[in-house]
């Protein structure tokens, strides 16, 4: 349509929508209207979504509903900032055999005890989030002389082969071939960053965490292997988590973390300086740890609960209000009110980036 030469002439954000109808739905919208002739542009927001609208004044209007220019973010395979990359979990495409609860692995145990050194535990953003304990049973590195003394095992293993080849996929077929491999793998040697691929609207902040290497990770997720601190604070920020309400997919309203459309197009500060890179890593710290104090004992709180906007504590808030200064300080900016504002900076941002790309 851009290219077309059409133009938005005005635009609602997102709002919500619902009817009298038996049963209804509420529905979240936008309302966009465009036209071949150059005009200037009107916008429109709302407080609150079930509310009624305010006009903003505004010099453009982009495809994001951004005061901001005007661009489409492609989907890159790698970032536009010198930044460590992100890829996706473990996909074993297996039928659920390789995977426990874990009464199902203490069940499977008693039955197949020479096994138990083979589970992992596995996270996918479900258990990431609310603490759900599940278990992988990772035969990839497991001898064959090993297997042949484990006839539980070998049982999954067959089932994991008959699945993939009555598959319509040629390379699913192919890799019953190897099936005590996974389509997907994905075992950082060290410490890596955790970012779930889904995660609930209603959250100021999607939860990112550090896991150790011992854990293996499903697709539901992205890993960033060797990652820092800093990093984590970045990503953390309020800067970024607005970056990705704009910029994301959703499931249902929930957002969509993707790597090709909202990490590897985020512009990160550009060459901060170490007294700023530092703060940046203190604050984040100081996340993490606000965290913990919330996650030990009989009882602890899942990151769900952590971050619930109904439940999240006020030691946690301060300490990402206090990641958030740092954050803009390496940005160099201040004053920054909305997701907005910080989204239009961004937009500039990016397209300064971008442009050395060329």
């Amino acid at each position: 349509m851009l290219a077309q030469g059409i133009h938005i002439h005005f635009a609602h954000r997102t709002f919500q929508w619902s009817n009298d109808a038996p049963g209804k739905a509420a529905v979240h919208c936008v309302i966009i209207g465009f036209g071949m002739e150059e005009r200037a542009p009107r916008l429109f927001d709302y407080e609150d979504i079930k509310g009624s609208a305010f006009e903003l004044a505004v010099k453009n209007v982009n495809p994001y509903l951004v005061d901001a220019p005007t661009v489409l973010l492609p989907n890159r395979n790698k970032p536009i900032c010198d930044v460590p990359e992100i890829g996706i979990g473990n996909k074993p495409i297996d039928d659920g055999n390789y995977l426990f609860t874990t009464q199902e692995r203490d069940d499977f145990l008693k039955l197949e005890p020479k096994a138990s050194k083979y589970f992992k535990r596995w996270l996918g953003a479900q258990e990431f989030l609310n603490g759900y304990e599940r278990w992988c049973l990772w035969l990839g590195e497991c001898k064959p002389n090993e297997l042949a003394v484990m006839p539980e095992v070998l049982k999954r293993i067959a089932a994991v082969k008959k699945f993939r080849l009555a598959s319509k996929s040629k390379p699913t077929q192919k890799l019953a071939e190897i099936p005590t491999r996974f389509h997907v793998e994905n075992m950082p040697n060290s410490g890596y960053l955790i970012l779930p691929e889904t995660s609930s609207e209603s959250r100021a902040f999607i939860p990112f965490g550090f896991e150790n290497p011992i854990t293996i990770c499903s697709n539901a997720v992205k890993l960033m292997p060797n990652a820092t601190p800093y990093e984590f604070g970045i990503l953390s920020s309020t800067m970024h988590n607005a970056w990705v309400r704009y910029t994301c997919g959703r499931l249902k309203s929930d957002f969509r973390y993707s790597a090709g459309i909202v990490y590897n197009n985020y512009p990160w500060p550009n060459k901060p300086m170490d007294k700023q890179r530092d703060a940046v890593e203190t604050a984040a710290q100081g996340v993490l740890d606000a965290r913990a104090e919330h996650q030990t004992g009989e009882n602890p709180a899942s990151l769900a609960t952590l971050y619930n906007p109904n439940t999240m504590p006020d030691n946690l808030l301060k300490a990402h209000k206090a990641l958030d200064r740092a954050v803009d300080a390496a940005y160099g900016v201040k004053n920054l009110k909305t997701d907005a504002e910080r989204v239009a900076y961004l937009f500039e941002l990016y397209e300064k980036y971008t442009s050395l790309l060329a």
